[in-house]
């Protein structure tokens, strides 16, 4: 390509020669394509905000995510492994230990007279009963619920009205409030 096809068509025509002077400038090229220049207004300086903190909250909460995450997956292997870890920790092979129910809640035998002798009768070992107290002075109570009959006893020769035993397997804490029952007010069962 030749310097001629960079010129405009105007100056094209009318390049100077190497051996020609410069002269002055022509009113062809006074009009050129770019704009005059322009004062910039006067504005306040820009404050940026400081990025810093932009990226340490963005840490922190990428931080928070990832230990939520992990507090979670630890609390789901704590249920899931958590037995399993434990038998492997005491040794694969030894028995879980058996503890012994606190005596408040072990069971025990209690002997209750029920005031109704023929309602005894109709009892069998293994029958679930309900025992209500009947006293003078207020409405009958239920003092023990659901015990199971753990004995029916012969009936007794030549006791008149007394009524008749049963042997009632209870928690220790009901057995005691069958015996206070008993010696202040008239027992009956209902079977359940």
């Amino acid at each position: 390509m030749s310097k001629s096809s960079f010129l405009p068509a105007s100056s094209a025509s009318s390049a100077p020669s190497a051996s020609s002077a410069p002269s002055a400038p022509s009113a062809s090229s006074a009009s050129s394509t770019c704009p005059p220049a322009r004062p910039v207004p006067s504005f306040p300086p820009l404050r940026v905000g400081r990025g810093g903190d932009r990226l340490r909250r963005a840490v922190r909460r990428r931080r928070r995510a990832a230990s939520a995450g992990l507090a979670v997956l630890a609390a789901a292997l704590a249920v899931v492994g958590g037995t399993e870890a434990a038998q492997a920790s005491r040794g694969a092979g030894a028995p879980p230990e058996v503890k012994p129910p606190p005596a408040a809640m072990r069971w025990v035998s209690a002997p209750v007279r029920i005031a109704d002798a023929a309602t005894v009768r109709l009892l069998r070992p293994g029958d679930r009963v309900d025992v209500v107290a009947a006293e003078r002075a207020g409405p009958p109570r239920v003092v023990a619920a659901g015990a199971r009959v753990a004995e029916v006893p012969d009936p007794e020769k030549g006791v008149g009205d007394a009524g008749a035993l049963v042997v009632l397997s209870v928690p220790r804490d009901t057995a005691r409030a069958l015996v206070g029952a008993g010696a202040v007010a008239r027992l009956a069962v209902t079977l359940c």
